[in-house]
């Protein structure tokens, strides 16, 4: 379901009696997968459930007392346009490529099944519930399509590997810089042990290219000709 994170109000509350200059800013994560899990379990189209899970977050916090300077969500026509920004500017700078994605389709549902649309067993540790994106148990980064007994988390039927275009952010081109920026954050000891180990497996690894598209309705439309049906 929509989430908010969001840091202590605590920390607001302080820099405030300091007489920092504070802004406060939080709102609703509202696009993805969950959402329009959910919402498909609840009979509602995500924009139904997303108005209710935002309206209940304001009033929780209007009772704790808890004051925003903007209390917004992700599904505005400002936040599409930042993040249709930031995408342009990765693909004029040459960070985004173009590949062919094996992906899990669901044929009872019509559909491609992303991320959270599809669980089965993680093909590293054997965790029975392992997501399409990530395995909880292990933190290891998984394609749906390597998923041992996959299942549709909406019908329960067995998806078919099927190709299909994305668009992916270009992480090997980044790598050198990140190391060396990491191994100078790191020695200020600012990162918890756990972001420490699930960074550096990843480095360990190696980084790969990370897909940034979805096909979905409910998201982001992509603002490039050939994935104008993808979020």
């Amino acid at each position: 379901v929509p989430g908010v994170p969001m840091l202590s109000p605590a920390v607001r509350r302080y820099s405030r009696l300091r007489r920092w200059n504070t802004l406060f800013v939080c709102g609703t994560d509202e696009y993805g997968t969950a959402t329009e899990t959910r919402a498909l379990q609840e009979g509602l189209s995500p924009r139904e459930l997303c108005d209710r899970y935002h309206a209940l977050h304001a009033d929780i916090y209007t009772w704790f007392r808890i004051s925003f300077d903007h209390f917004g969500r992700t599904t505005t026509p400002q936040q599409t346009r930042i993040a249709q920004d930031i995408f342009q500017r990765l693909l004029a700078r040459g960070f985004l490529l173009q590949d062919t994605l094996e992906q899990l389709r669901c044929e009872s549902c019509g559909r491609y099944l992303a991320d959270r649309f599809v669980e089965g067993t993680c093909p590293f540790c054997a965790y029975a519930e392992a997501r399409g994106d990530q395995c909880d148990r292990c933190g290891k980064l998984i394609n749906a399509v390597e998923l041992q007994n996959p299942q549709c988390k909406l019908c329960r039927g067995t998806p078919v590997v099927t190709p299909t275009q994305h668009l992916f952010l270009d992480l090997p081109k980044l790598e050198g810089q990140l190391e060396a920026w990491l191994e100078r954050t790191w020695a200020a000891g600012e990162w918890t042990a756990n972001a420490r180990h699930i960074t550096r497996t990843w480095l360990r690894d190696g980084l790969k290219p990370r897909c940034i598209t979805r096909d979905l309705t409910w998201g982001t439309p992509v603002p490039l000709d050939g994935f104008r049906d993808k979020v």
